[in-house]
């Protein structure tokens, strides 16, 4: 029997595909990872996490479970997962695989793998240093007998942005410190962030599109620096022996929702992510609209890997026969997430997104939100209170979903039982509680750059 093909999995945190040139941005961001996969890959175009942050993301990403399969929800998700569940690393092992996680440390998704490699991934320039580890433990990996699984974490785009030189100024050629430009203010003045701002946003930084390019910067910086490790896999002689993925845990929320800089909130700009997929034995070549989850990428990578049935039942679908034109049933509606620094579910349809808080946010929104994607793709008008009937409709659907789910995993679900998703152990009684409890950044070091900016200006 030949060997099974290597896995060369790179997963991207905070990655929005629609700041991907491969995905039609404008600028051009990923250049190397656009003629990567247009040579001989397949990306999908409607990609989503549905369950963020990054604990459920990566949770579903690694099992092919849903929220309810894994039971995770929450960033900060107490003990482990579910013995019984079995990870990618896992199962890969049963049929000879070996296996590394470069990155991603300490984090309950992440069970099962061989090897576990640390590196500067809070720090600039990660995504050198990411491949300063990465590259000898692909030569490694590449020397040896048995088929591999290399799990890269790149955070590059997580927040803070660190783009250094020339990718900080690749995408902007304004003036970022213009005393006219009033645009960060309502940014400085989110009391849970601002202290975490103050810290890595340039000392009297005044302009939105400053920080907007920043993010770019790092996503092409972070594109360069992949490249490397494409190029040392095609030195190594293993490509068409390997299964190369991008995609991503959740995307990211810029200067939208005022939900700032980070990735809390179930908007498509942080729920749509990347999966692009280049493998010699691809079926087909090209891009695929169908609707698809992180869930899928299990089963999907397990087909490519010539596994059959390996006594799982996944929640995901093997997307390998929308790569075929075999007629696979899209999930067109789902269940959407979050327990990051809000906690809120609710239901996405191709036309409709609801949005219900299970408990006051500390951006003090409405408890319903309702959406016209067609309409209003940015989500920016809320019809909760002028469509009675579309809410009352969606809102069935999620609860009849939520009931099916929770009957058939013998559990409830996740998201009325993780009270203690904030830390607190408790949810919040009002949003004026979630704005003065919740805080990231060392409010000591703020108040001293905070005093320089105001000297400044």
């Amino acid at each position: 029997m030949s060997k099974k093909p290597n896995i060369l999995l790179f997963g991207i945190d905070s990655l929005r595909s629609d700041r991907m040139s491969l995905y039609g941005y404008d600028r051009l961001t990923t250049p190397h990872i656009d003629k990567y996969i247009t040579e001989g890959g397949v990306f999908f175009q409607n990609m989503f996490s549905p369950s963020i942050p990054t604990t459920p993301g990566y949770a579903s990403m690694f099992t092919g479970l849903d929220c309810f399969g894994t039971d995770c929800v929450a960033l900060r998700h107490r003990d482990g997962l579910i013995e019984s569940i079995k990870t990618l690393p896992e199962i890969l092992r049963g049929y000879g695989y070996t296996s590394t996680c470069v990155g991603f440390h300490g984090n309950a998704a992440n069970r099962g793998f061989d090897t576990y490699v640390k590196y500067g991934d809070w720090e600039p320039e990660k995504a050198e240093k990411m491949n300063f580890a990465a590259v000898p433990e692909l030569e490694r990996l590449a020397a040896q007998d048995q088929p591999w699984l290399l799990f890269m974490r790149h955070m590059d785009p997580h927040s803070p942005y660190y783009a250094k030189k020339p990718f900080d100024r690749l995408f902007y050629a304004g003036h970022e410190f213009d005393k006219n430009n009033k645009s960060l203010e309502p940014v400085y003045n989110f009391k849970p962030f601002c202290d975490y701002f103050v810290s890595w946003f340039p000392e009297g930084c005044t302009d939105t599109e400053y920080i907007n390019a920043q993010y770019d910067g790092c996503v092409a910086y972070m594109d360069t620096c992949i490249n490397q490790i494409l190029e040392k896999l095609r030195e190594l002689d293993l490509e068409d022996d390997t299964i190369v993925v991008f995609t991503s845990d959740h995307g990211e929320t810029l200067d939208e929702h005022d939900c700032y800089y980070d990735h809390h909130s179930i908007y498509d700009n942080v729920l749509n992510v990347p999966l692009a997929i280049r493998y010699a034995g691809l079926p087909y070549v090209g891009r695929i609209d169908d609707i698809c989850q992180l869930k899928d990428l299990v089963p999907t990578l397990l087909t490519l890997c010539g596994i059959g049935d390996c006594g799982i039942k996944f929640d995901g679908r093997d997307l390998t026969k929308a790569m075929t034109g075999e007629k696979i049933p899209q999930e067109s509606e789902f269940y959407i997430t979050e327990a990051t620094w809000m906690r809120k579910h609710g239901w996405r349809t191709p036309e409709w997104k609801l949005i219900v808080a299970l408990e006051p946010d500390f951006h003090f929104k409405p408890e319903v939100e309702l959406y016209n994607l067609i309409d209003d793709p940015g989500e920016n008008n809320n019809l909760a209170e002028s469509e009675p009937e579309v809410v009352a409709f969606l809102r069935a659907r999620m609860e009849a979903h939520i009931k099916k789910r929770e009957a058939e995993t013998g559990r409830e679900n996740p998201m009325y039982t993780n009270l203690n998703w904030n830390g607190f152990g408790r949810p919040f009684e009002s949003s004026e509680e979630a704005y003065n409890s919740l805080h990231i950044g060392d409010p000591e070091a703020a108040k001293k750059l905070q005093a320089k900016l105001a000297e400044k200006n």
